[in-house]
C-alpha cells in the first residue's frame, strides 16, 4: 500500500521548502490535503511529482513548487473570502480552505462535479464550486479579497478583473511564448499594478488567451 503520506513530506520537504517557502499556514496546509485525492485515478501515483499533472482537455494540476510559491506572494490571510480559478478537481480550493475564511472555486462542468465530489469527501466545508465558463469568474459572489488563476493566462478579461476588491490581490502566470513568469496584482481604485514574483510555466487557460487579429 502505497505512503501517500510520506510522499506528501517529501514533497514540501523537497520541492516546496527548498523555493523559499516558509509561510507556516502553506506548508501546513499543503501537508494535510492529500493531493492523491484530487487527480484522476490512474494519475494517483504521480501526484507528488515535480511536474504540471495532467487532468484532460489540455488542463493541468499546477507543480507544487509554482502553486506554493503564488500562494505565499499572495499572503492570504484566515479572513479573507477568495476566488479559485480553473481549480481542476479541487486540490487548490481544498489547500486554499486552510488559508481563508471562504474559497468560490470555478471549472467547466466537466471537471467542476469532481472537484465537488472531492471536496465533500475530504470534509472541506468552508469551499464551493461553481461550474461555467472560467472567464466569467464568479460575480454573484465577489468582490473578492483574493483571485488565484490555476494555470497560465495570455490576459486577463476585465470580467475577472472587476471582482476584485478595492485593495485585493491576483495572482497568475503570464505566457509569453514558451516563456512564463508568476506576477501579483494590486488592485487600486481601477488599476491593477501588477509585480514579477518568479518565473513558472503552465498552459493556457481556456477563456484567458489573446485573441488573434488578421490584417486584409
Amino acid at each position: 500500500m502505497t505512503d501517500y503520506s510520506n510522499r506528501r513530506v517529501m514533497m514540501v520537504d523537497t520541492q516546496v521548502r527548498p523555493s523559499d517557502v516558509t509561510k507556516f499556514p502553506i506548508i501546513a496546509a499543503m501537508l494535510a490535503v492529500a493531493r492523491e485525492n484530487f487527480v484522476p485515478a490512474d494519475k494517483r501515483e504521480t501526484a507528488y511529482m515535480s511536474e504540471n499533472i495532467d487532468l484532460g482537455g489540455g488542463r493541468v494540476l499546477m507543480e507544487p513548487r509554482s502553486f506554493a510559491k503564488l500562494l505565499d506572494a499572495l499572503d492570504i490571510q484566515p479572513a479573507e473570502l477568495t476566488l479559485d480559478i480553473g481549480c481542476g478537481f479541487g486540490y487548490s480550493t481544498a489547500v486554499l480552505a486552510r488559508l481563508c475564511e471562504t474559497v468560490v472555486g470555478v471549472e467547466t462542468e466537466s471537471l467542476g462535479a469532481g472537484a465537488q465530489s472531492a471536496l465533500s469527501e475530504q470534509g472541506v466545508d468552508n469551499a464551493a464550486i461553481m461550474t461555467g465558463e472560467l472567464a466569467l469568474g464568479a460575480p454573484k459572489h465577489g468582490p473578492y479579497d483574493v483571485i488565484v488563476l490555476q494555470g497560465a493566462v495570455e490576459v486577463i478579461p476585465d470580467t475577472i478583473l472587476a471582482q476584485l476588491k478595492e485593495g485585493g490581490r491576483i495572482g497568475a502566470i503570464f505566457m509569453e511564448g514558451a516563456l512564463g513568469v508568476a506576477r501579483i496584482g494590486y488592485k487600486m481604485g481601477t488599476t491593477i499594478t501588477w509585480r514579477f514574483s518568479f518565473n513558472a510555466s503552465a498552459p493556457v487557460l481556456l477563456g484567458f488567451g489573446k485573441t488573434l487579429s488578421f490584417a486584409l
